[in-house]
């Protein structure tokens, strides 16, 4: 699971995809760099509801998991491949992440495979 700190930039109703399953979308603006990254989170079934005390504004921690699956359409084309970052825990947060350069935070951060940025100056967002 990963944890992202940000300010709650957009807050979609929700939406009914079919009788048996309904989605609820958002976007977190993470400014822990220099260059704000616009986020965009879904909700899914009962969690949908984890919203309704949100505002657009707000500071959150989001505790998501990130999700790909494979799909080919019925016509034979070709194979694509959707990502989706399915919120698990949306809380208020009381603090202002607008500053803070450490607000974006990975689980995985640890298992980084011996990579590091510790001396790149490269500010470009890629």
């Amino acid at each position: 699971m990963f944890e992202l700190n940000g300010i709650v930039k957009v807050k979609r109703d929700e939406q009914k995809v079919s009788d048996s399953f309904k989605k609820r979308e958002f976007v977190v603006t993470d400014n822990s760099s220099n260059y704000p990254q616009h986020i965009l989170f879904q909700l899914t079934q009962e969690r949908c509801r984890l919203l309704d005390d949100i505002n657009v504004g707000d500071n959150v921690k989001v505790a998501f998991f990130i999700k790909g699956r494979e799909w080919q359409g019925k016509d034979g084309g070709g194979v694509k491949y959707f990502t989706s970052l399915d919120a698990w825990r949306v809380e208020r947060g009381s603090k202002d992440y607008t500053q803070d350069s450490s607000a974006a935070v990975s689980s995985a951060s640890s298992n980084s495979g011996g990579l590091s940025d510790a001396g790149d100056t490269d500010d470009l967002p890629f």
